[in-house]
């Protein structure tokens, strides 16, 4: 069962590791993918989510320390086939990652095709059991609440440890009102991961409030350095 955060007490160190930095724009090159990944390191965020081609990069500047690697399998759209899923899982657990963020197959979740969408998801994590854990994407700006609620429970079926609002590649993001409902769709040992749009100390504190214990952002320096400031200044975590 997963503990809930109580946002009135959160320490700087704690809301680091609920930050998962993203590094997943085309663009970025692989300069803009080291500093990140030594800009996670010095705040001590839970994971750096980087696209697949870096995580070997990440894997060997984050040795020795307690920020994971995470990248994206099927992403953004979801639609590729569960075998290339499969195979995309296993070289990123091969080349250093523990943390997989799968997308959902919008268009079976949508079709109503659930027995689709369960052996999508649940290949992944089978095929990377005791290696790393698998957090399943929705994309919600796609779906209706009840679409929603049906990925939740078919995540939490296929044995996904979270469930993740969205890409950062949709129209919209997460609301808080999805980080409940999604709070309420699944039981208390899957976790939701909230992403897309959170670029503010207030929307971190108000998704982690919400039920979420993940955040997918770009503005990890900005959140930290505004809950340091509100803080009194603490210097930074790992220097």
């Amino acid at each position: 069962m997963i503990a809930s955060l109580d946002v009135r007490s959160l320490t700087l160190e704690q809301l680091a590791k609920t930050i998962d930095h993203s590094l997943l724009r085309p663009e970025l090159t692989d300069e803009e993918v080291r500093a990140g990944i030594e800009l996670a390191k010095r705040y001590g965020v839970a994971a750096v989510c980087v696209k697949p081609c870096h995580v070997r990069m990440a894997a060997e500047l984050l040795a020795g320390t307690d920020v994971k690697v995470c990248t994206v399998i099927g992403f953004p759209h979801g639609s590729q086939t569960t075998a290339v899923k499969v195979y995309e899982a296993q070289e990123a657990v091969a080349n250093g990652a523990t943390e997989l963020d799968m997308v959902i197959n919008i268009g079976k979740l949508r079709s109503g095709d659930d027995e689709y969408v369960l052996h999508d998801i649940r290949a992944v994590v089978e095929a990377v059991r005791g290696q790393a854990i698998v957090k399943v994407i929705l994309e919600n700006a796609y779906l209706t609440d009840e679409q929603k609620v049906r990925g939740c429970r078919l995540a939490e079926a296929a044995g996904a440890a979270f469930v993740k609002t969205s890409t950062g590649f949709a129209p919209s993001g997460c609301t808080v009102e999805d980080i409940r409902l999604m709070r309420a769709a699944v039981g208390p040992h899957v976790q939701i991961k909230a992403a897309h749009g959170i670029r503010t100390l207030e929307q971190a504190l108000a998704v982690l409030e919400a039920g979420a214990t993940r955040i997918g952002a770009t503005a990890t320096a900005q959140i930290l350095e505004a809950f340091k400031a509100r803080q009194g200044g603490t210097s930074p975590i790992s220097g």
